[in-house]
Parts: C-alpha cells; structure tokens; sequence
C-alpha cells in the first residue's frame, strides 16, 4: 500500500493556499513511500511527478525504501510562488533531503530530474546518483530544436485532454503522440503513458519548467572527485529528446560518471526497458 504524504496539498489549491508557501524553505514536496531498506529517492521530470516511475518502482521496493517525490507545481505539490528555475526546483529536493533526515542518500532522476540530481550531486548532495537521460546538455542549436518541438506536443496534449485516455488505448494513437518520447510507443500500456502525457497538459508548472530548461542556463559540471558517490548516466540509443551525442558531453563534465546505454530505448528507459532500468538503478546504488 502506498503512503503519500503533502503538508502542501493538490497543486491546483486556491490563493490563500498558495501564499502559505512563500519559499522553497517552507514546503514539504508530497511525495509517496514504499518498500523498506536503504531509502532510494526518486525525482521525476516534466509529466506526471512521483506516478512517473509507476513502471519501475514495485521492483525498486521489493529491496528499497523508495521515496518518490513531486516537484513543485507537478502532482499534488504546491507551485513555487518565486523563480521557477531548475536551481529553485533543485533547492526544493535538497531541503526536501535535510527536512527528511535523508543525508546522504541515493537519488535517482530522470530527464528535467535527470539534471536535477546531477545538480544535486555536483553540489554535494545526496550519495549515489543514477540520472537517466539527464537534460542540460544541449548543443545552442540542439536546445532549439528541443523547445520548438516539445511546446507545440504540449499544446497538443493540452487539446486533446478528453480524449488522451481513447488516444493511448490504441497503438496508432501511442504511436503518433510518443513518437518523440519512445523507441516503441505501440509495445506500451495505456496505463504506462497516460500518467505522463496527463501530467504534461495538467501540471501548473509544466511551462515555467520548460521556461527554465530551455532559456536558463546548461548543467554545470562537477570535477573528478568531487562527488559525494558513484555517478551513472543512463541513455537510450533511440532518444529524441535529449540526443545520444550529449551523453559525451554529459561524461565530460562528470568525468567519475559511468555511462551506460538502454539499447532499442527512447527518452523514457521506465517505459521501455523497465527491467534493465531496474537493474541498473539497483547495482549503481547503495
């Protein structure tokens, strides 16, 4: 059974509810619990918050403590009320950590959160870090072509919200919608994709996040030896989101970074090779 718990309430509260969360400082994230073990935390990226590891977080708690959290302004957490950017969104899961007592555990991302446990790490934060197909690494031209083609598949999505739920029951319609986001979007369940492409069109913070991926500024890197544990990078073969070539410079600038390839994988390795992501998040954490 899970266990989600908000001090904040739904992201869709009203004003009065928002105003009481006047800083990062202030905010407990919602965020859900299952498993028991060493703690393992979870950061998602753009899409459903915590329901986006749904694929792969049953295998993670049959040896973990998994601690899946939303974001600000995606789930049932509050949005920000100042700057959204991917530093205040990072600062939010770090203040998350010490609030927690978590000092010092294995985090886990993927895509926006991805880089934020990147960040996380170059920080020195946490322990052991997996980022699964991290953003943050664009080339100028590369970033372009991410915000041009990812706001109008928002805008989309945004669009066709009533019927999302007929549109992913069907292969052609997975197909024409993920073709961005998977290598295979007919193999997939509905009830693997709807979560996300749902979070995609509800999530408040959904555009102030692109905003803050695409005109703020790229992933700083973080020297060798300076890391506070092992650092892995996921990548899949077939990413169209973030493109293969940045995993080089993603190990350049981590350069104690492990990287390890999802073959026949899009953006989403817990869509397409849930077990292999499984695996790799199990061996590369402590």
């Amino acid at each position: 059974m899970w266990i989600s718990v908000s001090r904040c309430g739904s992201a869709r509260g009203g004003d009065a509810q928002i105003s009481a969360w006047a800083s990062v400082q202030e905010m407990t994230l919602n965020h859900a619990r299952r498993g028991s073990g060493r703690p393992l935390l979870l950061v998602h990226g753009l899409g459903a918050g915590w329901r986006s590891w749904s694929p792969i977080i049953d295998g993670l708690a049959e040896s973990r403590e998994v601690i899946a959290v939303d974001l600000p302004g995606f789930g049932e957490s509050l949005p920000l009320t100042g700057e959204v950017s991917i530093a205040t969104l990072t600062d939010s899961v770090a203040e998350f950590i010490r609030e927690q007592g978590l000092d010092g555990v294995s985090i886990v991302g993927q895509s926006m959160g991805g880089r934020m446990v990147l960040e996380l790490a170059r920080r020195g934060v946490g322990g052991d870090t997996v980022a699964l197909d991290p953003g943050g690494f664009w080339s100028d031209r590369e970033l372009a072509v991410f915000g041009a083609t990812l706001r109008p598949s928002i805008a989309l999505v945004r669009a066709l919200r009533g019927t999302l739920p007929a549109l992913l029951g069907n292969p052609v319609g997975r197909t024409l919608l993920l073709a961005q986001f998977s290598a295979r979007p007919w193999a997939l369940s509905r009830e693997t994709v709807l979560p996300d492409v749902r979070g995609l069109a509800d999530s408040p913070s959904t555009g102030a996040a692109l905003d803050a991926l695409t005109k703020g500024p790229k992933q700083q890197g973080a020297p060798a030896g300076t890391v506070p544990g092992r650092v892995t990078i996921g990548w899949g073969r077939r990413d169209l989101v973030t493109m293969p070539r940045q995993a080089a410079r993603a190990t350049e600038l981590f350069p104690d970074a492990r990287l390890h390839w999802f073959e026949r994988c899009g953006h989403f390795p817990q869509w397409d090779a849930p077990q292999e992501a499984t695996r790799l998040i199990l061996d590369s954490t402590s």
